[in-house]
């Protein structure tokens, strides 16, 4: 008689019961992606105090808006956002600090206790040292969010290039507003050419259009907007199509909904069985409850921020994070500004990655990354659609030498938007309606600078990985994972509502800086201000309290942080002498 094996679990978290409770901001995309990995998940919301996730028997967490410092009157978004510096980050393309319509800083910390709750079920799995309790807060995604731009702030040297207000999206002569993606100088050239642009404003509006996605600003010549508004909408796309440019038109909220419905932020595949244990039986299983990655190696092909920052995360939990780079090392390290010789954004991301160089284009170098991945746990990449495949370097290829690894791939647009444009963060935001939702209703939608996808990306694909991880435990078998850019747009705008009211989240002016009031008090407190731009902002703080009204100081400087007395001991130095931001969980 044959007996077949039970079929493996379709989802890593099935007969997991939790209860949670909390404020709702907190709680709701850390609930919806639980329930997608199989927890059955009861509670009620809660208006005040911290979101905390219960299972009997198994590990709990808590999630509070601030974690690293306990602010003087109760926090929520609006606050987090000003002390951390993503108002100041986002503010940068208007020249003043601007709050993000949607709970960002909240919807990353949600995600980040999913992760947290997935590594600790992940260490009792391997080794019965199990943290009973983790621990973050939206104060500390706040500042992994803007980690990179945190490093770049307390390096010596300075940006690459002028940084001021401006940047896209361009708009046409028949009001279409759109974002251009051009890659290559000579794309960008071609592109601008081909709808009469001068050439001194093409030549000088490169660099700050190809460094937008590190100085969050592009302050681009003013003659390339006046050329894109001289033309119809018809001439832009056919200057895209005959330059190899790519155009979007900013999509709404309200255009989703002839997109396919939203699906899971990621996917899994489980590999062939394999009848042993997919780990080499030589490594060392975790026994810090804090670091429940301990003896698993990574192996990482990443570009940009997405892949490098989910690796980044693996190895903040203990993973041996090996970094795959092109001859001659990634390009990008040596990107001003640099610490001690190395780009301080790239430490940001990649410090404490071992590196290994390979020609991934060459046979000799397809078959070293084969012949590494055969003794890895993990390969994670975000190479282009194809790519994987065209150097045989897929999962199917790599599962033969190694049956029990994880392949994790975080992509773009997951193969559920056919025709979409390149899968870049602005472009992404520009499709998916997130240029709308960051915005408030008296503001024209346009892409936050700030890198808000790949960044949340990055997270959802730090989570895929780990819920792989925890399924191959319980099966045996490798996984494919598949996270994507699209995902990190859909649980940003999840639900998907229209404009936040004008002036919301909008700094008020004082007389030395600004003031951020809490999102409760937003509207009294902007009966206020014009008197509060004739005082100091201490003093303004002084007048809101005494009104019964909170609110907090805006950061505007990012180097102050490290001396901000509201993140006391926040940020540290590395050994390059970079501003490192903190392992996001508490484990206990």
């Amino acid at each position: 008689m044959v007996h077949l094996a039970p079929a493996p679990p379709a989802r890593p978290l099935d007969a997991l019961d939790l209860r949670v409770s909390g404020p709702p901001a907190l709680t709701a995309p850390a609930v919806a992606h639980l329930r997608a990995l199989g927890a059955t998940v009861a509670g009620e919301p809660r208006a005040d105090g911290p979101a905390r996730f219960e299972a009997p028997g198994g590990p709990s967490a808590e999630l509070a808006w601030a974690d690293l410092w306990r602010p003087e009157d109760a926090a929520d978004e609006a606050t987090v956002q000003a002390v951390t510096g993503i108002m100041h980050v986002h503010g940068r393309r208007d020249g003043a600090p601007r709050g993000l319509a949607r709970d960002y800083a909240a919807t990353c910390a949600s995600v980040l206790t999913v992760q947290g709750l997935l590594a600790a079920l992940l260490g009792r799995a391997r080794s019965g040292a199990a943290a009973a309790h983790v621990a973050t807060g939206a104060d500390r995604a706040a500042l992994l969010t803007v980690s990179q731009y945190l490093a770049a702030a307390g390096a010596d040297e300075d940006e690459a290039v002028p940084t001021g207000p401006g940047g896209p999206p361009f708009t046409a002569a028949d009001g279409t507003r759109f974002e251009l993606e051009a890659l290559e100088p000579d794309v960008w050239a071609a592109f601008w050419r081909r709808l009469g642009a001068p050439a001194d404003a093409i030549r000088a509006g490169w660099r700050p259009f190809q460094f937008r996605y590190a100085t969050a600003c592009a302050a681009l010549p003013d003659a390339l907007h006046r050329t894109a508004r001289a033309a119809s909408w018809a001439q832009v796309r056919q200057a895209a199509a005959g330059s190899r440019a790519d155009v979007c038109r900013l999509h709404s909220l309200a255009d989703r909904a002839a997109d396919p419905a939203p699906g899971p932020p990621w996917s899994f595949r489980p590999g062939r069985a394999t009848g042993t244990p997919p780990r080499a039986p030589a490594r060392p299983a975790a026994t810090d409850p804090a670091l429940p990655l301990a003896g698993l190696t990574v192996l990482e092909a990443g570009r940009r921020v997405q892949a490098p920052l989910a690796a980044h995360l693996l190895g903040l939990l203990g993973a041996d994070v090996v970094r795959i780079e092109p001859p001659g090392g990634d390009p990008l390290r040596g990107m001003p500004p640099c610490c001690d010789g190395v780009s301080a954004r790239w430490l940001a991301l990649n410090r404490g990655k071992q590196v290994t160089e390979i020609d991934i284009k060459a046979p000799a170098g397809q078959a070293e990354l084969r012949e590494l991945a055969a003794t890895a746990d993990v390969f994670l990449h975000n190479w282009a659609p194809g790519r994987a495949e065209r150097l045989g370097l897929d999962a199917d290829a790599l599962s033969l030498a190694n049956p029990g690894l994880v392949y994790a791939y975080t992509g773009d647009w997951a193969e559920r938007l056919p025709g979409a444009p390149t899968g870049t963060d602005f472009m992404v935001q520009a499709r998916t309606g997130v240029a709308e939702a960051v915005r408030t209703a008296d503001e024209p939608p346009g892409p936050s600078l700030m890198t808000l996808i790949d960044v949340l990306g990055g997270l959802h694909g730090a989570e895929a990985v780990l819920a792989a991880l925890l399924l191959r435990e319980r099966t045996g078998r490798g996984v494919r994972a598949e996270s994507s850019l699209l995902g990190a747009a859909e649980t940003l705008t999840a639900p998907a509502a229209g404009p936040a009211p004008a002036g919301f989240r909008r700094p008020l002016a004082t007389a030395d800086g600004w003031i951020a009031p809490a999102d409760r008090s937003a509207a009294p407190a902007l009966r206020h201000a014009a008197a509060l731009r004739t005082l100091p902002t201490t003093d303004a703080l002084a007048a809101l309290r005494a009104r019964g009204l909170t609110a907090t100081a805006v950061t505007t400087d990012l180097r102050t942080l490290p001396a901000d007395p509201r993140l006391p001991a926040a940020l540290t130095r590395d050994g390059h002498g970079a501003l490192a931001v903190p392992t996001p969980w508490r484990f206990s």
